[in-house]
C-alpha cells in the first residue's frame, strides 16, 4: 500500500508516522509512505504557497499551481493514484467503509490544507475525493490525514500483527466494539465479570456479542440501523431493547 502526503508542514507528518503499527509496518516496507513538502513545488525563490484571496476577506488560500505539480510529480514518479483525497470540513465523513474503500485504491495521494483553505480548482479537478473526520475544525490537514493514513493502514494484511484483533475492531462489524479487562482481576474492589475467568470460550464469546450489542445500542443506536445481525444477536438486541423500555417506564 502506498501513500503520498503533500503538506506545508513535513516535520510535523513524519513525526505521526515514526510511531506505532504504522511505524513499523514501514520500517518492514508493509506500507510505502512518502511526505512531500508542498514548497518544493512552487517556482518562486520564496517558495510562496498562498495569496489573499479574490474578492477579499481575512487569511490567505493555498495557491493551486503547487498542489497541481505535486500530484503530476507524483504520478511520474510513483505511479498513478487510485484516489487523491482533499482534506475538508466540507467533505465525505470519514467512516470505517471510506476505510475499506481507500485501502482497496492500493495508492492514496493526501492533500493537507491549511490558512482558510485551498484554491476551489483543486477540489474540483485534482482531488478525487474530499474527507472530513467530523463536525470540527483543527488548524489543517495533518491531523486528519494522520488519522486517514492509520485507519486505511489496518486493513492492510501484515500491518497489524493480530488480523483477529482488525476484526473484532469497533465498527469492522458495524458495531462498538466490547469491554476488555486484564489482570489483576481484583482491582481496589473493582472485579472482572466471571464468565471472562470461566474458560468457557463459547459463553465469552456470546457475552461480548451482547455486550457489544449493549454499548452499540446505549451510544450509538443510529448504528443499528444498517448493521447485520444474526438471529442470536437479533435476540439479544429485543431482550435489551424491551429491558431499557421496562427501565424507562419504571423511571417516570
Amino acid at each position: 500500500m502506498k501513500f503520498d502526503i503533500v503538506t506545508i508542514f513535513p516535520r510535523m507528518v513524519e513525526a505521526g508516522l515514526a510511531e506505532g503499527v504504522v511505524g513499523r509496518a514501514k520500517e518492514r516496507g508493509t506500507l510505502d509512505v512518502v511526505v512531500h513538502n508542498l514548497r518544493d513545488f512552487t517556482s518562486d525563490k520564496h517558495h510562496v504557497v498562498d495569496d489573499m484571496p479574490f474578492g477579499g476577506g481575512p487569511g490567505m488560500v493555498l495557491k493551486p499551481e503547487p498542489m497541481f505539480r505535486a500530484v503530476e510529480a507524483i504520478r511520474e514518479t510513483r505511479g498513478a493514484p487510485g484516489a487523491v483525497v482533499m482534506t475538508s470540513p466540507a467533505g465525505r465523513p470519514f467512516t470505517q467503509d471510506e476505510a475499506r474503500r481507500l485501502a482497496a485504491c492500493g495508492h492514496v495521494v493526501l492533500l493537507c490544507g491549511r490558512y482558510e483553505g485551498v484554491d476551489e480548482r483543486v477540489r474540483e479537478h485534482l482531488a478525487t475525493d474530499e474527507i472530513s473526520i467530523g463536525d470540527y475544525v483543527v488548524s489543517g490537514g495533518e491531523l486528519p490525514a494522520l488519522v486517514i493514513v492509520d485507519a486505511v493502514a489496518r486493513l492492510i494484511p501484515g500491518v497489524v500483527g493480530d488480523g483477529q484483533s482488525v476484526e473484532e475492531d469497533s465498527f469492522t462489524r458495524g458495531l462498538l466494539d466490547y469491554p476488555h479487562y486484564t489482570r489483576p482481576a481484583d482491582f481496589r474492589g473493582l472485579t472482572v465479570p466471571e464468565v471472562l475467568m470461566s474458560g468457557h470460550h463459547g459463553e465469552i464469546r456470546r457475552w461480548r456479542r451482547l455486550q457489544a450489542l449493549r454499548r452499540t445500542l446505549e451510544r450509538r443506536p443510529d448504528l443499528l440501523e444498517s448493521v447485520t445481525l444474526d438471529d442470536d444477536e437479533r435476540d439479544m438486541l429485543r431482550t435489551l431493547v424491551r429491558a431499557r423500555i421496562d427501565d424507562e417506564t419504571q423511571r417516570s
